[in-house]
């Protein structure tokens, strides 16, 4: 772990991509609850098109559904944070564990409240391959994963970690990211829209808590 004296001071083009991130997912909510046409356009023919190939391919419909809701799902996403959490602890670290703990929750509450708020509803199919609970808007698929992801990136990063286990774990994080996204909207379940919300707002809330937590710990005078 870093030493208090060297403890990295906020940078502010990180809290700046999460405001332009923040911004970009307000646009797209205004988008999604006006029902802005282009944007139902785009949402309902990727849909279409997708849970097609799911009804006609039944082998990859079944490998999207196990990914989908075992491996990427948002509870396998907790139970991973709750890993590290008992890890941080066992360590002495239990500011950094309360951290990543309350940052998954904020994340799990505005996530929901986002749902309620905007109630869209899921893609509605004569012939569905999957089912979904709640509203839409945004997918907690997606953002359980691009939250719990970063801040296992941001955790390596602050214990400064070797480069190539960073970049081992960007690489599973992406591929993780974007597959919960990609099977979402395979399994007809979600809009792109939808996923495009989780994911700009997941990446948000993880550069938020990161610079919240280097101010907290930024050497003071």
């Amino acid at each position: 772990m870093r030493s208090p004296g060297s403890t990295p001071y906020p940078r502010p083009p990180v809290l700046l991509a999460g405001a332009l991130l923040t911004a970009a997912f307000a646009v797209l909510l205004v988008l999604v609850a006006s029902g802005w046409g282009p944007l139902l356009t785009l949402d309902g023919d990727l849909a279409s098109g997708l849970h097609r190939w799911a009804v006609d391919d039944p082998g990859t419909t079944r490998a999207n559904r196990i990914l989908s809701d075992w491996v990427w799902d948002p509870w396998t996403m907790r139970a991973v944070v709750a890993v590290v959490f008992c890890w941080l602890l066992l360590r002495g670290d239990r500011v950094l564990a309360l951290w990543i703990a309350v940052t998954t929750a904020v994340s799990a509450l505005v996530q929901q409240v986002l749902k309620a708020a905007v109630g869209r509803e899921r893609p509605q199919w004569p012939d569905p391959v999957d089912s979904a609970q709640y509203a839409a808007f945004p997918s907690g698929h997606a953002m359980t994963a691009t939250v719990t992801f970063g801040l296992l990136l941001w955790l390596l990063w602050w214990y400064g970690a070797p480069r190539a286990a960073r970049v081992a774990l960007l690489v599973v994080g992406v591929v993780s990211v974007v597959g919960v996204g990609l099977t979402r909207l395979y399994l007809g379940v979600h809009w792109f829209s939808d996923v495009l919300g989780g994911w700009l707002l997941g990446v948000a809330v993880v550069l938020f808590s990161a610079t919240l937590h280097a101010y907290r710990t930024a050497p003071r005078g």
